[in-house]
């Protein structure tokens, strides 16, 4: 069951887990140069989630 009505950016991808996430209120980022170059902007580290099922 959906925790926030507005999802995060993990809406678009195909992956079953990462859509399993797509609603949740957090800013999740999927792997890739969006995330990457934000960070590397803000000066701020990557946090990587390899799943947990």
């Amino acid at each position: 069951m959906p925790t926030n009505n507005k999802p995060n950016r993990l809406f678009a991808e195909k992956s079953p887990y990462l859509l399993q996430h797509a609603y949740n209120p957090v800013n999740w980022f999927p792997w890739g140069d969006e995330a990457f170059n934000k960070a590397k902007r803000e000066g701020k580290p990557i946090f990587l989630s390899i799943g947990y099922s």
